[in-house]
């Protein structure tokens, strides 16, 4: 089946998660037409998961663009947002979580490394119980979060810290993703991925690559999932 012959209505049901969602629809290039377009290119390219599909599908993303980029939501590529950090690419979006969702444990903890501008986290918050998600930047998460409060997500916790540090108080995870690339995976993302865990985050500097993990005891089963291009995850925080 071609991608422009998938029944999004069989699969991926425009089900709105808050009645807010159905109020940012939006118009022309930031219309469900668009979004439409943009779920059936993600299909092509192998995002298949109805549930990842469907958050896709209803999640405004021009809210979490400054206005000028609007007109672009919806184009299947990383925008800049400020403070040199990105929007990720929706393929890169829908991939990450889908590798999520497939994993055995259900999504009732999930912690996120890099709030960003609050995207991957509504794709998130749709799929999960609840979210813990931290960003180093203070601007930035303040403005996803007005964002994400304005679409009724009430199941986030935010948190401004530095994002190799994870949450401890809150693990374990049943899945962690991060959107920052650290040069290895840091070892107390690892300690707070509960048994049957997936993790998946960009590692790497110069060349990166996507790896998922999932957790069996003591022993990680690694997947590589192909080359990427990430903002690097430093240390510390900026208030400003």
């Amino acid at each position: 089946m071609g991608a422009d012959a998938v029944d999004l209505d069989r699969i991926a049901p425009v089900q709105w998660p808050t009645p807010a969602f159905g109020a940012h629809q939006g118009v022309g290039f930031t219309s469900q037409r668009a979004r439409d377009r943009l779920v059936r290119q993600l299909w092509a390219e192998g995002i298949r998961h109805p549930k990842v599909l469907q958050a896709l599908r209803v999640t405004p993303r021009h809210l979490f663009l400054d206005n000028a980029l609007a007109g672009r939501a919806y184009e299947n590529v990383a925008l800049p947002i400020g403070h040199g950090q990105t929007i990720s690419q929706p393929y890169i979006v829908g991939l990450m979580t889908q590798f999520l969702v497939e994993g055995d444990r259900p999504l009732r903890r999930v912690l996120e490394v890099g709030t960003g501008s609050g995207y991957q986290t509504a794709i998130l918050a749709q799929l999960a119980d609840e979210v813990w998600t931290v960003e180093r930047i203070a601007p930035l998460q303040q403005r996803a979060r007005r964002v994400l409060d304005a679409l009724g997500l009430d199941n986030i916790h935010y948190a401004v810290s530095d994002g190799s540090w994870g949450w401890p108080e809150a693990a374990p995870f049943d899945a962690i993703l991060s959107a920052a690339s650290p040069p290895e995976i840091p070892a107390a993302l690892i300690e707070q991925l509960a048994d049957g865990g997936r993790l998946i985050l960009p590692v790497g500097t110069a060349v990166q690559r996507l790896v998922g993990i999932e957790r069996h005891g003591d022993r990680l089963q690694q997947y590589d999932l192909g080359p990427v291009r990430f903002v690097p995850m430093l240390p510390g925080v900026e208030d400003a």
